[in-house]
């Protein structure tokens, strides 16, 4: 397979860290960006250790900042000159245990901006960039997103302008493949990108001792997610299929028995 031009939004912690190592272990141009310019120079300098003969770009973006993202496809363009694979790792969690009222109004309004319309401005600025590369009658470029579907966001225990926003973003996914095929623009694909449950310490903030136990036996460590998605990402060649880490079945065999190691350590005396 040929060399991809990769774009990770939210690449320099955690799973999107981890993806945008694993492509350049196969070989692939990467450009990442974050809100946090410490982490992005660490990264960077991480990721060319990690992998000495990788070709990876960085710069300071918030998605949900309109002229922070105008520059950074920009940068893009010139760095990679071409855009196969666009990832929109970047959300935010906010308070992830506050109910509704307990959030302040600032705090909702960042969760969805960055969740929400950080999201479909980057798909926009993506489509922009990949409907300028020569056309194709199969999609050969692709975008993707980070969204809830119903049942997951009623599994979360995150907050509601979390959940809210993340499943508008499977809604986004799903108009706008739709809408690629209403302009019959056959080029690009768009897909929803499930990783799951991954091991952060976003995702042990505030939670319970049970809790921590459970998330603990159920989430993955973002290494062995990434080890997993990047060859389904790299080799995509659908319009619209969704791309999981683990399917439903094996998603809920692992929290029943999560489940089960939570409620005996609980119990233990």
């Amino acid at each position: 397979m040929r060399q991809l031009g990769v774009v990770i939004t939210g690449g320099s912690t955690g799973l999107g860290f981890e993806l945008a190592a694993g492509f350049l272990e196969a070989g692939d141009q990467v450009v990442i960006c974050g809100r946090n310019a410490a982490r992005i120079e660490r990264a960077l300098e991480a990721l060319a250790i990690r992998v000495p003969s990788g070709v990876v770009h960085g710069m300071v973006c918030d998605v949900s900042h309109p002229p922070d993202l105008t520059r950074f496809l920009s940068f893009v363009r010139q760095r990679l000159g071409r855009v196969d694979r666009w990832i929109n790792n970047a959300g935010s969690a906010g308070s992830l245990q506050q109910s509704l009222w307990e959030l302040r109004s600032e705090e909702m309004l960042e969760l969805c901006s960055t969740n929400l319309a950080g999201s479909m401005m980057a798909c926009a600025g993506a489509l922009r960039l990949m409907l300028e590369q020569p056309p194709s009658q199969n999609p050969v470029y692709h975008v993707f997103n980070m969204g809830f579907s119903s049942a997951g966001a009623r599994f979360s225990r995150s907050s509601i302008p979390h959940r809210v926003s993340k499943t508008a973003v499977a809604s986004l996914t799903a108009f706008l493949s739709e809408e690629l095929l209403r302009n019959a623009i056959t080029s690009v694909g768009v897909h929803e990108l499930s990783p799951g449950m991954v091991k952060t310490g976003l995702l042990f903030r505030g939670v319970s001792p049970e809790t921590g136990r459970f998330l603990e036996a159920v989430a993955e460590d973002p290494e062995k997610v990434a080890k997993t998605l990047v060859p389904k990402i790299r080799h995509v060649a659908t319009r619209s299929r969704p791309l999981r880490y683990a399917s439903f079945a094996e998603t809920f065999v692992r929290s029943i028995k999560a489940i089960l190691v939570s409620r005996k350590a609980f119990s233990a005396p």
